[in-house]
């Protein structure tokens, strides 16, 4: 009876002894083991077999939630560290809070344990320091316009600090860049007295190109205006051609009937200025105050060809 319990207690001793000897080790993390105080392997992930009670995972210190922790597990994903709003003071004496985001992993276990006793708080202090002294070296102006510069600058030098501790920093982000409120409020009126000085401009602008189209369409009126009465005087003048000829046509017709009617003896001319002599003295005479013509010793010469004038209106 006593060796069926004695049995029963090796196979549950060795059930426990397996239990603790078999460690299944998950994908992206890992474990640092010591037998009897000293470094022995890392443990990658799957199953890995160790003694119980001569091995042991060494403990590090780790984040969660803004509170440290030991564990024996390392997580080997990209981590994200965020830190508290600090005081720094710009070139300029100017002092502000800005808090960031650290972005880091762990690449070497074996020196994130034994090089480093507690890591977050190493790279917090460490991020504290670098971001004051990088924002000491810029004025407040360049500081609220050069956030790349400042991570990128940040990013390199944590990645150096930090390489011995087995750590590569990813990247670095600044979230807020909070200055006094007096600052704020200066910056405040520097921009409405900005957005006024483009709000003036824009309506000089505006004011100069409306006098310019209206200069310019005042200016084709004025053209549009000479070309219509260039082209009326060409019209008007080109009217007076055509009656002119017209008329020279009408007196050239009436010369051949005039030559037709007296025959080839007598010049039509004579008839024609007999005729306008006729009209004349019949305006003159029409006249109030007109008693006496005289007519000039030429014309009586004319008068033969009335007969003839009236043998033409007969015709």
């Amino acid at each position: 009876m006593i060796g069926y319990y004695v049995v029963i207690g090796f196979v549950l001793l060795a059930i426990i002894f397996v239990k603790m000897a078999i460690v299944i080790i998950p994908q992206s993390e890992t474990r640092i083991i010591e037998r009897l105080g000293k470094y022995f392997a890392t443990l990658g992930p799957g199953i890995n077999i160790i003694i119980p009670f001569v091995d042991r995972a060494k403990s590090i210190v780790t984040s969660d939630r803004g509170r440290y922790i030991y564990s024996s597990v390392i997580d080997l994903r990209e981590q994200v560290y965020d830190f508290d709003k600090q005081n720094v003071i710009t070139k300029d004496n100017i002092q502000m809070q800005i808090n960031a985001l650290l972005y880091f992993q762990i690449v070497d276990p074996f020196k994130a344990v034994y090089e480093i006793n507690n890591l977050p708080n190493a790279i917090e202090k460490l991020t504290q320091t670098t971001l004051r002294n990088i924002i000491g070296e810029m004025e407040l102006d360049q500081t609220l316009t050069s956030r790349d510069v400042i991570n990128t600058k940040l990013r390199g030098v944590l990645d150096d600090a930090t390489n011995k501790w087995g750590i590569k920093v990813n990247r670095v982000e600044l979230q807020d860049i909070i200055p006094p409120s007096s600052v704020l409020q200066a910056m405040e009126k520097q921009m409405q007295a900005e957005r006024d000085k483009r709000a003036t401009i824009l309506k000089s602008e505006g004011n100069k190109q409306a006098q310019i189209l209206q200069s310019e369409g005042e200016k084709q009126a004025k053209i549009n205006k000479a070309e219509a009465a260039k082209q009326q005087a060409i019209l008007i003048a080109e009217g007076e051609a055509q009656a002119r000829i017209k008329k020279a046509e009408a007196e050239a017709a009436a010369i051949d009937k005039i030559t037709v009617a007296v025959g080839q003896s007598s010049n039509p001319a004579n008839y024609l200025l007999a005729k306008n002599y006729i009209q004349m003295l019949t305006d003159v005479s029409s006249g109030d105050k007109t008693k006496t013509v005289f007519l000039p010793f030429e014309a009586t010469n004319l008068m033969g060809s009335i007969g003839g004038i009236k043998e033409l209106f007969k015709g």
